[in-house]
């Protein structure tokens, strides 16, 4: 880890002199990781250390040992300091090097979590529980073709509507926290949360899991995070399922269990074959 940290300072480190009257922190050469090591891809902000009349400037990111990081014996960039839950240093693109950009993109990923999660459910719970005759509901894959209670037009412009003020609420708590922590048409209910995108009060968080200790928090932010990102690529992995078998994931599931041998990603592409 030292020598890690030796060649971060020789690749990063730079001295750089400023005026006694410049207040603001200044661009100098800071160190991106790389996708695997730590070699510079570009510049990064930083605030430099002042020593008498003129600014120096050094930066170095070496990664706690006891923290988990994605890559081992890779170096985490300077903005991925493991204070986010889910942070193991994987930016290779440099998406985080802004810091505004950074808690966009957080936001943005915890949302896109959160309906992994509840599309993944809404995919495989009806598909198992009609699979196993205690519903019988459409595939996730084709629900979109059923007759409802009224037209798709209506119903997407519902959608729309309720789904834009949903956003358009959390977008104003990004900008300016806890301007929408009242309810507009209940006041006295109030979200208790205090960090954006975990808003907590009884619609949020009934058991009151956010309430504990700031490592509990981490540790339970964390999970949702895992879980989300496995959710994401669980929902990516049905609509692929779906385009290739013409299945869903429950039926496939069932079918390769009754057959392992043969029932099989292989064995499908070599039917497409023989088709075409």
């Amino acid at each position: 880890m030292a020598s890690a940290c030796a060649s971060s300072a020789i690749a990063a480190a730079a001295v750089v002199a400023f005026s006694s009257s410049q207040k603001n922190g200044s661009i100098v050469g800071a160190t991106k990781a790389s996708f695997l090591s730590g070699r510079k891809l570009r510049v990064s902000k930083y605030k430099p250390a002042t020593v008498g009349s003129r600014s120096v400037g050094v930066v170095c990111t070496v990664a706690d040992p006891e923290r988990p990081i994605w890559f081992p014996g890779s170096t985490p960039p300077p903005w991925l300091d493991g204070s986010l839950p889910g942070d193991f240093g994987f930016d290779p693109l440099g998406l985080g090097s802004d810091p505004e950009t950074l808690k966009w993109n957080q936001q943005a990923e915890l949302v896109h979590c959160r309906w992994a999660m509840l599309g993944a459910a809404g995919i495989f719970i009806p598909e198992f529980l009609t699979k196993i005759g205690i519903l019988n509901t459409p595939s996730w894959y084709t629900a979109g073709e059923q007759e409802y209670f009224t037209d798709k037009t209506t119903l997407f412009i519902v959608e729309l509507v309720m789904i834009g003020w949903a956003e358009g609420r959390r977008w104003a708590d990004i900008i300016k926290p806890g301007c929408v922590n009242t309810d507009p048409i209940f006041p006295n209910n109030k979200l208790t949360g205090t960090d954006v995108g975990y808003p907590g009060g009884l619609w949020f968080d009934p058991l009151g899991w956010g309430s504990g200790s700031p490592e509990k928090i981490k540790e339970l932010r964390t999970k949702e995070i895992k879980n989300g990102r496995l959710a994401m690529l669980a929902v990516m992995g049905a609509w692929f399922q779906a385009n290739y078998t013409g299945t869903g994931p429950i039926d496939n599931l069932f079918a390769h269990l009754a057959d392992p041998g043969h029932a099989t990603i292989f064995a499908a592409s070599v039917d497409d074959n023989r088709g075409s």
